[in-house]
């Protein structure tokens, strides 16, 4: 026992290491400095002042929407095509999917309906009507749902990156990810591949160029939005969003995901505490893929899972299983939608939870990769994005919470699996990694 948890708190620790919480941490107070600053410039209503935050604005939303497609696609071809390389039994793939969808469509579910409960309010039309006259609302009303099924699936390699169709884009990444993952184990695969990687690996390093000047962003959007608004609207309505998304994500966690358990005969309070580690680490790391060693050990050593199960489970789980991400989508995006000038219909509203749902599964853990892709959504129906720009600091801690939840998420999806396939794998010795 004791070489065990030495183990797991030596997986814990490198992964802190990795991390750096204290970097975390003053990142969060960096954010929110440059939030305050921002909306104090702008509250200063200086003509000159505020056009030069309007256009440092726009040029971090350009950044965004540059990065941002390109690098979804990338992750959605490389992880479907990493599980072409896997040689686990088809048994366990398919438990892992299936309580991966389900517990990401109770997330979602929640999400919307909280956010259908707690009803938050519209911004001020002055802040949203530059981007709300932009909007194509005559052909919204008339897209018909036969219509927006049919516009997704491409019929053209480029044009859905050259109008930042994200759906179509993941569509094409979907198939090539999936092509990649059937198609011969030939060396022309392996060196598509390393350049692939090469190429995501290309796009991680801007994107942390980015993060890197991203306080100067949040400075000129939070100036842009208060020379426009008075604080205590704009307040309200985000404190609503916020306890949207953060109420939802906390009721995953302590109801939903324990409920899952309980059905499949688990005792929700014994695996999280034997889990404890591993989420833990996710809050403070925000890295589902950095917390993924200590996840591992967490789950073979305490909680005692099969580690053919465990080893082929979790590294799927965290790149594909997003709970938080989900409802981060979902509700993200239908207020974006909502202060656009969207009618916002339970059709529309249902229509977009599965969109969301499997936007999160297709997310593959990038980082910030959430935000990116409501981002490249919202861009692509034309809505005010502008409005991200306020979410940013927001999201650090939000992220914060989702990066647990999902950590929680993929122990409880492993657990089951393991749980409901004792005794039927058949014996295979492992080599201990």
């Amino acid at each position: 026992m004791a070489d065990e948890n030495t183990t797991v708190a030596k997986a814990r620790q490198e992964a802190l290491r990795a991390h750096n919480p204290q970097a975390s941490r003053k990142q969060l107070f960096l954010w929110f400095g440059a939030l305050i600053a921002g909306g104090f410039l702008g509250f200063l209503g200086i003509a000159p002042l505020n056009e030069l935050l309007n256009f440092i604005a726009t040029v971090f939303t350009r950044l965004f929407q540059f990065i941002a497609v390109p690098t979804i696609a990338l992750a959605v071809v490389t992880t479907l095509a990493a599980l072409g390389g896997q040689r686990e039994t088809g048994r366990i793939f398919a438990h892992a999917v299936s309580y991966t969808f389900l517990t990401t469509l109770a997330a979602a579910a929640v999400g919307l309906g909280l956010y259908i409960l707690i009803a938050p309010g519209n911004l001020p039309a002055d802040i949203v009507g530059a981007g709300a006259s932009a909007v194509p609302l005559d052909k919204v009303g008339k897209l018909t749902y036969y219509d927006h099924i049919l516009s997704v699936i491409p019929n053209n390699v480029l044009q859905p990156f050259l109008t930042g169709n994200v759906l179509s884009v993941m569509l094409i990444a979907a198939a090539v990810g999936l092509g990649l993952a059937f198609m011969p184990k030939t060396e022309n695969r392996e060196v598509l591949l390393k350049g692939l990687r090469g190429l995501q690996e290309l796009l991680f390093t801007l994107i942390r160029a980015i993060l890197w000047a991203l306080p100067l962003g949040i400075l000129a959007f939070a100036g842009q939005l208060s020379a426009q608004i008075e604080a205590g609207v704009i307040v309200g309505a985000l404190s609503q969003y916020v306890a949207v998304v953060i109420g939802g994500n906390i009721i995953q966690m302590l109801i939903v995901l324990p409920l899952f358990l309980l059905l499949r005969g688990l005792n929700p309070l014994q695996v999280f505490r034997k889990m404890s580690p591993a989420i833990a680490v996710a809050l403070f790391t925000k890295s589902s893929a950095g917390t993924l060693p200590v996840t591992l050990a967490t789950a073979e050593q305490n909680l005692k899972v099969n580690p053919k199960v465990s080893r082929f489970v979790l590294p799927i789980c965290t790149t594909i299983n997003m709970n938080g991400c989900a409802a981060f989508i979902l509700v993200t995006s239908l207020f974006v939608m909502q202060n656009a000038g969207f009618e916002l219909g339970l059709g529309t509203m249902i229509a977009w939870l599965f969109i969301a749902v499997l936007a999160a599964i297709g997310n593959a853990g990038v980082p910030m990769g959430c935000y990116f892709l409501t981002l490249s959504l919202m861009s692509s129906l034309g809505a005010p994005i502008g409005l991200m720009g306020v979410i940013l600091p927001i999201y650090t801690i939000i992220d914060m919470i989702e990066t647990a939840e999902n950590v929680w998420s993929d122990a409880s999806v492993c657990a089951m699996t393991d749980h409901d396939l004792a005794g039927k794998l058949e014996p295979q010795p492992v080599v201990q990694s």
